[in-house]
């Protein structure tokens, strides 16, 4: 499954500093997403890892963007959709300490923690395929961060390519 070629936003779109969200590369990789998957969301699936690039680039409201796509997509009351909305709460947290919100990113990041002990709980770490499989460990130590989240790094290497 390899990942067509994607480019990066002009700009990263901050609510109330920046103009309007520049769509059109969001709109790509949307497009790329099933109406849904039927056997979880492969850790190589291509907007799924536009979400990646997106969020380890610094477009953390664009990585939201496509994730929630990928989110609406996965089957639902699965693994996959914890994980996702771990990583849009993730992308979320990023985006609030830009505006300066700093308890919000807190806040969110405990959100994030809770959808992954959630996933720890169902043991979707034993499951085979889809994104809790390829590193819930890896990402679980990675979102355990103070709410200083820009700290914990890079998502993209979590997840096999």
């Amino acid at each position: 499954m390899s990942a067509p070629a994607l480019d990066l936003p002009r700009w990263a779109y901050l609510p109330g500093k920046t103009p309007a969200p520049d769509r059109a590369p969001l709109e790509h990789a949307k497009a790329l997403v099933p109406k849904a998957y039927e056997n979880g969301v492969d850790p190589r699936d291509p907007a799924f890892r536009y979400g990646l690039a997106l969020h380890d680039a610094g477009f953390f409201w664009e990585a939201h963007e496509v994730w929630e796509a990928v989110w609406k997509a996965a089957p639902k009351n699965g693994c996959d959709r914890l994980i996702l909305r771990a990583l849009i709460q993730r992308a979320n947290a990023h985006l609030k300490l830009r505006m300066g919100r700093a308890r919000a990113a807190a806040r969110l990041v405990e959100e994030a923690q809770a959808e992954l002990a959630e996933a720890g709980r169902r043991g979707c770490a034993a499951e085979t395929g889809g994104l809790a499989a390829a590193s819930l460990e890896e990402l679980m130590t990675n979102l355990a961060v103070s709410p200083d989240v820009a700290a914990a790094g890079p998502l993209a290497g979590l997840f096999r390519a």
